[in-house]
């Protein structure tokens, strides 16, 4: 059993008179680890929210009522929560009602649930994302030396757990996960009935992985508005399928100050999606594909230890640039991410002399566990 970060800090948070909400992308687990977590308990109910009975339960339903259908439990965790409309309200209304009930809500989307839950509860929710199995997680299960040696597997496969815990079915576990199922709340939500244009995107998005996006750009190559384009990033976000990373701007007039990179959280969905799982020594792509691992894996990392940093990327009219920055207690920490530990990397002079205090470390796979633990 791989233990994930958030089942301590979940547990923690019990019966500390508030909600718990766990939102992430389909398949990450989830309900796994709240099963495991809640395991011993008694008095555990689980509801899911995708099913029509529990959708009606929850319409128009009073606190009292709800309370009564609970029926004595201590813990309801409702799954899908997004599925259930005015869900936020609900949930308030749940939390008000002075009861010694711990509610726990998940949800596969933001875009819904989060819209509809962060202002009723506001001051009465405990929120945290989970993501795929991460580097780190992976380290304390089964040992720093033993991940470093899956590296390459991690890089092609990634690491939604059905496949980490699947050797041998990895493509076919990923292909299924990228035939719309990841989706499944957009098309649903948006009334979008073929999701050839989403697949589309998606494609271009992950052959230009590293670099800067034109939604522009983007729309040509998909045959979809700038809007739309902009829409469905928005909503691929929102499902945790994909992140944007901004550009960092400040002192000079030649930096890029609106550009934006497009990351995914799992480097196995990137390369199911342009069908590529070749292994890191024969592909073209290894310099993307690493910087996609270590970008995503630092934002795991970052968001599971709970440091509080503004990630950005920079760049320069002239082409120069810095793959990675963060900004945390007022100082810049700048990143240039290899593959070949032996390649020469160094920050230019422009950016060193308009930001002269800042950090440099080059992340290579001889230091990237250092970077990631």
């Amino acid at each position: 059993m791989i233990e994930r970060y958030l089942s301590k800090t979940l547990e923690d948070k019990l019966f500390k008179g508030k909600v718990i909400i766990l939102v992430g992308a389909r398949q990450v687990g989830k309900t796994t680890l709240l099963k495991q977590m809640l395991t011993k308990k008694e008095g555990v109910l689980w509801l899911n929210g995708d099913e029509m009975q529990v959708q009606n339960l929850f319409d128009n339903a009073s606190a009292d009522r709800l309370l009564s259908e609970f029926g004595g439990n201590k813990i309801v965790i409702l799954d899908e929560a997004q599925r259930i409309k005015d869900i936020g309200l609900r949930l308030k209304l749940l939390a008000d009602a002075d009861s010694d009930i711990q509610l726990i809500a998940t949800g596969s989307s933001s875009f819904d649930l989060a819209n509809k839950v962060n202002e009723p509860l506001t001051g009465r929710k405990w929120e945290y994302r989970m993501f795929p199995i991460s580097f780190g997680e992976m380290v304390a299960h089964h040992g720093r030396l033993k991940e470093m040696r899956m590296l390459p597997r991690r890089l092609v496969y990634g690491y939604y757990p059905e496949v980490v815990m699947n050797d041998g079915n990895e493509m076919e576990i990923l292909k299924l996960l990228t035939d719309a199922y990841l989706y499944k709340d957009i098309l649903s939500w948006e009334n979008i009935k073929h999701p050839d244009k989403l697949q589309t995107l998606l494609r271009a998005i992950a052959y230009q992985v590293g670099s800067q996006v034109s939604f522009n750009e983007l729309s040509q190559m998909c045959s979809l508005d700038n809007k739309t384009v902009e829409r469905y990033v928005t909503l691929l976000e929102q499902c945790y399928i994909i992140f944007r990373l901004p550009s960092y701007a400040r002192n000079l007039r030649s930096e890029l100050k609106s550009s934006r990179k497009i990351y995914f959280y799992d480097n196995g969905i990137r390369n199911a999606l342009i069908a590529n799982f070749n292994a890191p020594e024969i592909r073209q792509d290894i310099g993307a594909l690493w910087e996609n691992f270590v970008i995503a894996e630092r934002m795991k990392a970052n968001e599971y230890q709970r440091r509080w940093v503004n990630p950005y990327f920079w760049r320069t009219r002239q082409q120069q640039e810095v793959d990675y920055l963060e900004e945390t207690g007022g100082k810049l920490h700048a990143y240039e991410v290899k593959w070949n530990p032996r390649a020469k990397a160094s920050m230019t002079k422009t950016f060193t002399d308009a930001y002269p205090e800042t950090d440099f470390q080059v992340i290579t796979p001889e230091n990237i566990a250092d970077f990631l633990t």
